[in-house]
């Protein structure tokens, strides 16, 4: 998967500074996109609160946005290869997947996640501290 087949798939582009030819790599292990860190979920030891989980469609679904709905963390799967359940505390949710998957973002390009189940979180700021 390159980041022109990906932003075919969505409803979002990527920044014209971002090479659309470029393969996207599929990371086994611990990752991070901008705000958006991904945890195998083995790495916890439990796994968070989840609510009710969905299958991810072809166009993905939108973890994240910023202000105004703009600078979307998009989670793109081939049909049937993936599940999303949003998660409660600091946990945005969780991703289990049969078969790779991609976080899209207009300013970061995209990233590939290796089958497994996982969790997203989200950068924190509490009094002028950044906690991930």
């Amino acid at each position: 998967m390159n980041l022109a087949e990906l932003v075919d798939l969505t409803s979002v582009d990527a920044l014209d500074h971002l090479e659309r030819e470029s393969t996207i790599p599929v990371v086994d292990g611990l990752q991070a996109q901008g705000d958006l860190i991904v945890i195998p979920l083995q790495m916890l030891g439990h796994a968070p609160e989840e609510n009710a989980s969905r299958w991810v469609p072809a166009n993905g679904i939108h973890l994240v946005t910023g202000g105004s709905g703009r600078n979307p963390h998009v989670l793109v799967a081939h049909p049937g290869t993936c599940r999303w359940s949003d998660a409660q505390d600091r946990d945005v949710g969780v991703v289990e997947n049969t078969a790779p998957v991609y976080l899209l973002h207009p300013e970061h390009g995209g990233t590939g996640i290796a089958p497994g189940r996982w969790v997203v979180r989200r950068q924190r700021e509490l009094s002028g501290l950044v906690a991930d």
